[in-house]
């Protein structure tokens, strides 16, 4: 009864800070979506799917704490097994409940990924034509979604197919026979069809991660740190552009003031000028809404604070980069090697984030917190790299993110973008504190035979003026504490159901790990970068060029 009640307790522990956590993500996605939506062509059903996708991302990643406290809390320090945990049926009922809500949560992405957010999004595509009617949308958005179904179902076979074995040699057997063996394996490797549509996904995840999330990385600490440019300074530039434009415009329309026509490369001129112009007459509107504006006024009150949560922010970002170092170089060196995923046994470089996790994780829920704050971390920077670069196809832009002023297709491009993101960032956890995500602080006992008296005496070549009897032979040993690794007894630790689904697939494995490297490299070039550039404008990204669809009435 005692141990049924501690089962309670401590599991009820770890689903309530969960419970909490959930909350705090739905609030936190509304709060995100409302703030970037277009508040002139906002639609309630692309903002519904905008929140539940990025909400449904972010809820998976919150499991991982969730799956790491239950393996961990079913061991004491000393690696005995609890009362609760000491009955292998007792452990399975714990980690296939955790295995059912990975199960539900990532059926749920693939739901998004490969239906809802298409077909939302052609639909709203297709909605920008005026001489067309709701049931042809419809029509049309479900014709274009097909594609991405026949995709996702592709994915599903080939996980569930490619990994089978051939059916037993039987001359006896039909072919409804072979049919029937083959249906029943589907069954059996539906675990392995779902773990390969979302490594795939996973694998498309690590290219925006390294696209936007290593650039964000760089870029979000050092536009805290510097700051904006002054605004009285930026309203005397921009005079001066203006009124040097106006000169220049003064001096081509003075060509033609005696009736004779302008030349096609000054009417060219002339246009781009005005073009010009009108973009510097809407800069000029906006700096002066931006110096009377409460939220400028605050912004520059709060400036130490900005330089303080800059300088934290790129050390955590130099803690994470130093942290991927040297767990890539400990596989590189350790590992079994590219044909076997770069799967290593047992830590043998220290990571300085690997045992701080270690450190916290008794002290319940610190260790919680910190994976919460490493997943909220990424999905800020990956956030900035977005904002700051937009949405590109290849070499053309796609979509801007702007507070504000976002569109709707737009909006779900970015929640797609940051659910494939915090799809990888359960990975990139994984590759930052390896040991820590496999088994959490788990620990086991580790039997070694105790050295005999005679053999401990005979180290010393000066024999012993002391006769000490011999003890009799036996098999005496000694119980030796050690944290749990993969060269661990199969029934002494339990590794998490996070890492059994996302490794089920070597290959996937290889392609993450040379992916760590290029998202240092990368991270290296945006540093650079980010340092190389001046301050940005206290209204950076509100007024550009090719802004003709964007009124300034919306701001």
């Amino acid at each position: 009864m005692a141990s049924s009640d501690a089962l309670l307790t401590e599991s009820a522990a770890g689903w309530s800070i969960f419970a909490i956590v959930l909350l705090v993500i739905l609030a936190f996605c509304w709060v995100y979506i409302r703030k970037y939506q277009s508040r002139r062509e906002s639609e309630v059903v692309s903002t519904i799917t905008a929140i539940c996708a990025l909400a449904v991302a972010l809820i998976t990643s919150a499991l991982l704490p969730v799956d790491i406290f239950l393996v961990s809390f079913m061991k004491f320090p000393n690696g005995t097994y609890k009362d609760w945990a000491a009955n292998n049926e007792t452990r399975a009922q714990i980690e296939d409940t955790v295995l059912y809500g990975y199960y539900t949560l990532y059926s749920i992405i693939l739901f998004c990924v490969f239906l809802w957010i298409p077909f939302v999004y052609f639909y709203y595509e297709e909605k920008d034509d005026d001489n067309i009617n709701r049931c042809t949308q419809v029509k049309n958005a479900l014709k274009y979604t097909i594609g991405f179904v026949i995709v996702c179902a592709a994915l599903l076979l080939i996980g569930a197919f490619v990994p089978l074995h051939p059916p037993p040699p039987d001359q006896n057997a039909t072919q409804w026979d072979k049919l029937e063996y083959l249906v029943e394996e589907f069954g059996n490797d539906g675990l392995n069809a779902l773990s390969f549509s979302i490594s795939t996904l996973t694998l498309i995840g690590m290219l925006a991660v390294i696209t936007y999330t290593a650039y964000g990385m760089s870029v979000l600490p050092l536009n805290l740190i510097k700051g904006t440019r002054s605004i009285v300074y930026e309203r005397l530039e921009n005079t001066e552009d203006m009124e040097d434009i106006e000169q220049q415009i003064e001096k081509l329309k003075a060509k033609c003031e005696d009736g004779r026509p302008l030349s096609l490369r000054d009417r060219r001129n002339l246009q781009d000028l005005e073009a010009k112009l009108q973009v510097l007459q809407r800069r000029s509107r906006h700096l002066d809404v931006a110096e009377t504006n409460c939220c400028t006024k605050v912004g520059s009150a709060l400036r130490p604070v900005k330089v303080v949560l800059g300088i934290f922010f790129i050390l955590v970002a130099l803690l994470l980069v130093v942290a991927l170092f040297i767990s890539n170089l400990d596989k590189a060196m350790h590992s079994a090697g590219m044909s076997c995923g770069f799967v290593i046994f047992g830590t043998n470089l220290t990571n300085p984030l690997n045992e701080l996790l270690l450190a916290l994780q008794p002290v319940f829920p610190l260790d919680y917190v910190l994976i919460t704050v490493i997943t909220m971390y990424f999905v800020f920077t990956s956030m900035a790299g977005i904002r700051n670069m937009g949405i590109w196809f290849f070499w053309v832009r796609l979509y801007k993110i702007r507070p504000g002023r976002t569109r709707p297709q737009a909006l779900l491009f970015l929640c797609m973008i940051l659910l494939l993101i915090v799809l990888h960032t359960s990975y990139m956890i994984y590759s930052l504190a390896p040991q820590y995500v496999m088994y959490g602080s788990q620990k086991y006992l580790l039997q070694t035979p105790l050295p005999t008296l005679h053999q401990s005496i005979g180290n010393d070549s000066t024999p012993s003026p002391f006769p000490f009897p011999s003890p009799a032979p036996g098999n005496q040993t000694i119980d030796t504490t050690k944290i749990c690794d993969a060269n661990a007894p199969e029934d002494q630790c339990t590794v998490t159901r996070s890492y059994l689904f996302l490794h089920k697939f070597w290959f996937f494995s290889t392609i993450y790990y040379f992916g760590n490297w290029a998202f240092i490299a990368v991270f290296l070039v945006g540093l650079m970068v980010s340092c190389c550039k001046g301050k940005k404008s206290v209204i950076e990204g509100e007024v550009e060029a090719d802004d003709s669809d964007v009124s300034d009435d919306e701001y």
